[in-house]
């Protein structure tokens, strides 16, 4: 049974949040954005104002109780405003990707039924109008950049600037309406719906409470400690539920200020501007800064070279333990701080990750040696666990207790089981309320015990009580000779080379494994240059005899790896081919969180496949990608299908492709 008020001295919604934050900070800073190069700053008390007018404007627009209203752009203050606005006069947020294409868009607009939306410049408004004979109940789009967009018919196109102008004009008459419909807000309210990334087929509508919210953001809090003098940079999609958790339910919790970055372009500048003090970055953010870092160090003058390499080899040992407070000699620290000084110091800086307390990546498994990378730094790196229908947090990692190879210890708050199929199951106040008109998922995902299956397998270590993910549970099977078959361990495990971006492994139900690879065009391509190899196209490096080497190299070392794991020895990679396009969310490859479709991979690249196991050489192809415009097109190749050396009982064998 959901509790219905909240506990003593919690607010009730994230508007009751606002008002206690004005109360409370009302002068500090609550919201920063970058624009035309300059910082501008709002306050707690200032932020409310702009809330309120967007509020107050909604009413004007005849906006309703439980109405949906979608939001899309990129993370701007108005736009993070606009959800709280929503709330406050009861309707419901429902953000969307901004990079999605309008056929998404529109699935999303006709499935939630919005009458209202807001965008953040004309390329979103574009997309919007584009489906409006789809979505014909949308009544009014609202705007905030208005570039591009003045001869457009406005009878129902407004400019976020004039709707919070008719709103300031409309206090008097409707401020007591605003104040009565906030007043109505509870624990069980809904507080926003994201929609998932839906891997397997249609996204569903995640409906998250107030009390999910707000409960989880507590609970976050208080296990990192976050306080009001904490930054966060807000750079990852607004539709993502960990972005809503970081910008909104913990910013709110704790009062401290959310950072938006100029643009995507600016970002890496923005956060050395910024140094936030909290961090979030999915592994490969972490990844491509790593190779960056190792790619300007190999065009460094040989004694700078020696010096960083000297000293992040002593950081390594010595940085995780001072991190994890264990006793550390003196010559260790000094040696440490003379290498903080000379390498470390310089190049924290740089990246901007100076005063970073508390950093967190999530979403894959992030290789050990980029993990112990930034650990050795002296950056509180920890990984978590967690899902949209728990309002992000299943498990985290506590501070002396982190290691690469799990994703810690239940959140505070959250109970695990493990199912006899290995399945991970959790229980939270996190767990969400249902998937929006959506009874049968609802049911099958969680039951009327609160417990929710999170489709991914794995076990909770003895001893230490920290959970391990194998692989989705969905994704495990069985080879043909019976052995466990887990791809996405796999793919991990070759991610981990900064040259591979991403990687498919098939095998179940076969008698040996293959796999996809895409290069990393930005470390394959510096790669190139500095061995003086040409190429003119990202299909035509791919391609390339000497990269094609080195991949296999890669996929060899990985096989050597699983060799040394007795339950997925069996996974090895036998043969293997680098595609000759990136996978694209927007060919409906991946989904906009970067997640591999893997039905739809094997459906499309059936023909690749196939070659594969059939022992082929050589593979020509034609495949249909979306270009940037939405035009469709086809390319081709001919492909090399390459055999890898695996690990058995005996001397190392290649299967051989005859």
């Amino acid at each position: 049974m959901a509790q219905t008020d909240a506990p003593t001295g919690v607010p009730d919604s994230v508007p009751a949040l606002l008002a206690r934050n004005v109360a409370q900070f009302g002068s500090k800073p609550a919201y920063r954005e970058k624009e035309f190069g300059i910082w501008q700053s709002w306050t707690w008390a200032e932020a409310a104002e702009e809330i309120e007018a967007i509020a107050l404007g909604l009413l004007v627009l005849g906006v309703n109780r439980g109405d949906h209203v979608a939001i899309i752009g990129r993370n701007r203050p108005a736009l993070y405003w606009s959800m709280v606005a929503a709330q406050k006069v009861g309707a419901v947020p429902v953000p969307l990707y901004q990079d999605a294409v309008a056929e998404e868009m529109a699935y999303v607009l006709e499935h939630c039924f919005a009458r209202f939306v807001i965008c953040g410049d004309q390329e979103q408004v574009d997309k919007v109008l584009e489906v409006q004979e789809r979505v014909p109940q949308i009544e009014h789009i609202i705007y905030q950049d208005a570039r591009g967009l003045r001869k457009y018919d406005h009878s129902k196109l407004h400019s976020l600037a004039s709707v919070q102008a008719e709103g300031r004009a409309a206090q008097e008459r409707l401020g007591q309406e605003l104040a009565t419909r906030e007043a109505e807000l509870d624990f069980n309210s809904t507080c926003v719906m994201l929609y998932t990334s839906g891997t397997t087929g249609k996204p569903k509508g995640v409906v998250l409470s107030n009390r999910n919210i707000i409960m989880t953001a507590k609970a976050s809090s208080e296990f990192d400690g976050l306080r009001a003098d904490d930054e966060v940079l807000a750079y990852l999609p607004m539709a993502w539920v960990g972005d809503f958790i970081f910008s909104i339910g913990q910013a709110y919790w704790a009062g401290f200020c959310v950072n938006c970055p100029e643009s995507a372009e600016t970002m890496m500048t923005d956060l050395r501007e910024i140094g936030p003090t909290y961090f979030f970055a999915p592994p490969r953010v972490f990844e491509t800064l790593l190779t960056q870092v190792m790619i300007r160090m190999e065009d460094a003058g040989a004694f700078k070279r020696k010096m960083f390499h000297h000293f992040l080899e002593h950081a390594k040992t010595v940085g995780p333990q001072l991190l994890d407070g264990k006793p550390v000699g003196m010559a260790d620290r000094l040696k440490y701080a003379l290498g903080n000084l000379l390498v470390i110091g310089p190049l924290k800086n740089t990246l901007g990750l100076t005063r970073i307390r508390v950093g967190y990546t999530a979403g894959e498994a992030i290789g050990p040696e980029i993990f112990d990378f930034y650990r050795a730094l002296g950056i509180n790196l920890k990984q978590l666990y967690g899902q949209t229908e728990a309002s992000v947090f299943i498990t985290q990692q506590p501070d002396h207790e982190v290691r690469p190879d799990t994703v810690g210890v239940p959140s505070p708050g959250v109970e695990l089981r493990i199912a006899e199929n290995g399945e991970v199951y959790y229980r939270s106040p996190g767990v969400f309320v249902e998937y929006y008109k959506n009874p049968e998922s609802t049911a099958s995902t969680k039951d009327p015990d609160g417990w929710v299956a999170t489709g991914d397998a794995g076990f909770i270590e003895e001893g230490t009580g920290h959970l391990r993910i194998i692989d989705r549970a969905k994704d495990v099977g069985k080879m043909a000779d019976g052995s466990l078959f887990a791809p996405k361990y796999v793919e991990n495990k070759l991610k981990f080379f900064p040259n591979i971006l991403e990687a498919v492994v098939f095998g179940n139900g076969r008698d040996f494994c293959t796999a996809f690879i895409n290069i990393d065009l930005t470390a394959v391509g510096n790669w190139a240059e500095r061995n003086n190899i040409a190429y003119g196209s990202y299909q035509e490096l791919a391609g390339h005899e000497r990269v094609l080497g080195m991949i296999q190299g890669h996929v060899e070392e990985v096989n050597r790896s699983l060799a040394d794991d007795a339950m997925l020895s069996g996974c090895q990679v036998h043969r293997f081919l680098v595609l000759h396009k990136e996978l694209d969310a927007d060919d409906g490859e991946l989904t906009r969180t970067r997640k591999v479709r893997r039905r739809i991979i094997e459906e499309k690249f059936a023909d690749l496949i196939d070659a594969l196991y059939a022992g082929k050489a050589q593979q020509y192809t034609e495949t249909e990608v979306t270009y940037e415009d939405g035009r469709k097109g086809k390319i081709s190749a001919t492909l090399e299908l390459r055999d890898a050396m695996v690990v058995g009982a005996g001397p190392e064998t290649r299967v051989a492709a005859e």
